[in-house]
């Protein structure tokens, strides 16, 4: 079966053949031409080059044009700073200081829609029977890019001027996937990672009438849709589900059978959740079959899409996601092949801090990487804001999974979850991004 109809036919709650197969192929597919990520991001031709490189090693049966979440903030005035490694990042904030309403609308000539809208048109003429995602910028991460970490205060203290704010942005999203549909995208994403860091109370107020409305706009014009999601967001799936999108994706934050139990339950499609840094980054070929069997097995074959859990890390081994799609296509003999194969931990031995016996206070922030993860980002930044002028010696420090390290470090410390916050060896906050001043007030109580 063609790979778009299999996933048409998934999105649909039919039971298919075998499970699609799904790369969010973002930065990484620069590796299989020897570019650097700027280099993919800035010009049509790489990243028409790269991703029919990709179609053809990783077999896929949808992967998305694009996967970088600054385009939209860049063009509202956002500037990033650029990597070899990984997608731009927001550094800064236009609304920081004034919290005004933007009133720009995004148009077809702006910033670097041109050329994404160039590859997606030439991808969509060669490769016509792959599902082609578009993925833009949740309304909620992108007011969050124009505003910056203040944000989190505003939804106590300005709830109707962030309300504001995130209905335009859902506008200037929608616009975009408009643009993305006429290039010829399958599915719209509309991508997150913000969302796991509130309370369904906090969804329920801010985010279920702009997502709600961008998922009814896209049944509108019979284009499916999918709502995308990072971090540890068990707390919003029903939430998210109400906003009628046709399908989740999360990560490996997210318990995804017993999630999927709620998304059957609306005969929503669950795509996920590969292991990002444990198995695409840092495990074998094997190990990367097997994640995928398990997930196929575990899921089955009806309303499941095969997926990382977010975009695929820049380093990741081409030969990993080779291998999973291997496993998608033919997984009776990658079975038998894995019979007796065992996995390695080669997780170094750690010394935690002596957290009883520092001079300072000592706030770490365990992510996934905050140049890739939005949510691990204004994690980071939460945490340098609520330790700047505060009076007393404090130290900042990531620590970043896509180092065995700090996957030692998690195991060690009983972390599950990310991104989280310790102060002095005590976990604070996990996937839930505090305000500035309650951080601030924690960190002075840790002064001994």
């Amino acid at each position: 079966m063609r790979g778009k109809q299999l996933i048409f036919d998934v999105l649909e709650g039919k039971t298919v053949e075998r499970t699609p197969w799904v790369p969010y192929t973002g930065a990484q597919i620069a590796n299989l031409k020897g570019y650097t990520a700027e280099e993919l991001f800035k010009s049509a031709d790489k990243l028409y080059e790269c991703l029919i490189e990709a179609e053809k090693q990783y077999t896929p049966d949808g992967m998305p044009a694009i996967f970088d979440l600054q385009v939209e903030a860049e063009i509202l005035g956002c500037e990033l700073t650029w990597y070899k490694n990984s997608p731009p990042t927001v550094s800064s904030h236009p609304l920081s200081v004034e919290f005004e309403i933007p009133t720009q609308v995004l148009k077809e000539t702006d910033g670097r829609i041109p050329l994404i809208v160039e590859a997606m048109k030439r991808f969509k003429e060669a490769r016509p029977n792959i599902a082609m995602y578009g993925l833009v910028c949740g309304p909620f991460t992108l007011a969050s890019h124009l505003r910056g970490t203040s944000i989190f205060m505003d939804m106590y203290d300005s709830e109707d001027k962030v309300k504001e704010l995130i209905n335009y942005c859902e506008v200037q999203v929608r616009e975009l996937a408009k643009m993305y549909v006429e290039a010829g995208c399958d599915i719209i994403a509309a991508v997150d990672p913000l969302v796991s860091q509130i309370s369904p109370e906090m969804f329920e107020t801010f985010l279920a009438e702009p997502f709600s409305t961008f998922f009814a706009a896209m049944k509108e014009i019979n284009m499916p849709s999918s709502f995308f999601v990072c971090g540890d967001a068990t707390k919003n799936m029903e939430p998210m589900c109400k906003t009628k999108p046709g399908c989740i994706a999360i990560d490996e934050n997210v318990d995804i059978v017993e999630a999927k139990k709620i998304t059957d339950k609306y005969d929503i499609t669950m795509s996920g959740n590969m292991q990002l840094t444990i198995d695409m980054l840092l495990g074998t070929q094997q190990d990367n079959q097997k994640a995928a069997l398990v997930l196929m097995d575990n899921l089955g074959k009806k309303n499941f899409i095969l997926a990382p859990g977010c975009d695929v890390p820049f380093d990741a081994p081409a030969e990993n996601l080779i291998a999973v799609g291997q496993a998608v296509h033919n997984p009776e003999a990658v079975k038998i092949a894995l019979e007796n194969y065992v996995a390695i931990d080669d997780l170094p031995e750690i010394e935690l801090p002596d957290y009883d016996n520092l001079d300072h206070v000592l706030v770490e922030v365990v992510t996934i990487d905050s140049k890739t993860c939005a949510a691990c980002g204004y994690m980071v930044a939460a945490a340098n804001d609520a330790a700047k002028d505060i009076g007393i010696d404090v130290k900042v420090v990531e620590r970043s999974i896509m180092y065995k390290e700090t996957l030692a470090f998690a195991n060690k410390v009983g972390l599950k979850n990310m991104p989280s916050i310790l102060v002095n060896g005590e976990i604070r906050h996990v996937s839930l991004i505090p305000p500035v001043d309650i951080l601030k007030e924690e960190i002075l109580a840790a002064k001994k």
